[in-house]
């Protein structure tokens, strides 16, 4: 298990941002109405936001963003960072991190690039810009995480009834004498095909039987550009390792799980959540969820639970927060930090940011 302390940064805002188009798994009608029921009652996710047409992950990041540095009163010019994690990004290439760079009007000294992870997307992440910022180079960064659901399938009920959309914005500030970022990051890539898009990348190309319709089971019918969800093997993955590896890591931080005032969990699904709190004896007061209203915003999921469920705390007093993530990879992740009356504006909606501010196109 990997360990990493990181001095001299601290998170200054979290933003994040939603579509309006709310889409309820009681109306999901490729199902019974039993295994709707089941579904939200097991699974967690009662509704989420989807994005219309034409909105991706880089837009509702750009929200998040430039609502984020305006609530910052950040001077554009001395953005001198930028990473964007996702795994529905604009194109292939280039990196989306650069042309957010331009819509966002960062300065052309502002390093920019993107990372492809999904459920522990906020934790890598967070060790990565951290890292880098450490020793002064860089001076104030953004670390865009989000994704969309579109690439699952509607009559996929494994995958379609618990993806929503969501796109967040995390800043971060060199400063000295702020507490310690730690961070602790793992990977098992033998159950890589637990979470998995088969074709469309390079080592199998799309071509026209890629979108063949193929059913793989009682109500799972999708092609092979679409999210391919083991669930029986995610769930085991993630209460065989994630336990034991907040363990290990608050024994190697000197810290008791005990302490921390809040562990926000990567909204896998109700079942693997509340299994893994009552492993951990934790109270549900300590382990905010967001499953019912957003579902499972993959590598959103964490920071637009901050925003969600803790915006108070976050700007009115110091807390201790245990962030872990988990999920396709596989690879799973925590870190412990410190937020200390951050800036954290209420959920943007991106409809509703647009009309009020505008939303610069590419």
């Amino acid at each position: 298990m990997a360990f990493t302390t990181t001095n001299n940064v601290k998170i200054s805002g979290i933003s994040a941002c939603v579509p309006k188009n709310v889409v309820y798994n009681k109306d999901y009608k490729w199902i019974s109405k039993k295994e709707r029921n089941n579904l939200i009652k097991v699974v967690g996710v009662e509704k989420k936001h989807t994005s219309p047409k034409g909105v991706i992950t880089s837009d509702l990041c750009y929200v998040a963003a430039n609502g984020l540095i305006r609530e910052l009163g950040w001077d554009r010019s001395e953005i001198d960072l930028l990473i964007f994690i996702s795994q529905s990004r604009d194109y292939l290439l280039p990196a989306t991190a650069c042309i957010l760079q331009e819509r966002l009007n960062l300065s052309h000294n502002t390093a920019a690039f993107d990372v492809s992870m999904g459920c522990s997307a906020y934790n890598y992440g967070i060790s990565v810009i951290a890292g880098m910022m450490a020793n002064g180079g860089f001076r104030k960064g953004l670390m865009l995480t989000g994704d969309v659901s579109s690439l699952g399938s509607y009559r996929d009920k494994s995958t379609y009834p618990i993806f929503g959309d969501a796109g967040t914005a995390t800043a971060f500030e060199y400063k000295k004498d702020v507490p310690p970022i730690f961070s602790s990051l793992q990977t098992d890539g033998k159950g890589y095909k637990a979470i998995i898009i088969p074709e469309g990348g390079f080592r199998n190309p799309p071509s026209k039987k890629t979108f063949e319709y193929k059913s793989y089971g009682k109500g799972m019918i999708r092609h092979r550009a679409h999210v391919d969800l083991n669930g029986i093997d995610v769930f085991n993955f993630s209460l065989r390792e994630v336990v034991p590896h907040i363990k290990n890591f608050m024994k190697e931080i000197e810290s008791s799980i005990f302490d921390i005032d809040y562990l926000v969990l990567h909204q896998a699904n109700k079942l693997i959540n509340e299994t893994i709190r009552k492993m951990l004896r934790l109270e549900k007061e300590k382990v905010p969820s967001t499953m019912k209203e957003y579902g499972n915003t993959s590598s959103a999921s964490i920071p637009l639970t901050i925003v969600s469920e803790l915006n108070k705390e976050v700007t009115t007093k110091k807390s201790s927060f245990l962030l872990t993530g988990f999920g396709v990879g596989l690879s799973w992740g925590s870190n412990k930090v410190e937020l200390d009356k951050i800036i954290c504006p209420k959920v943007y909606i991106y409809e509703d940011y647009k009309e009020k501010y505008g939303v610069k196109q590419i």
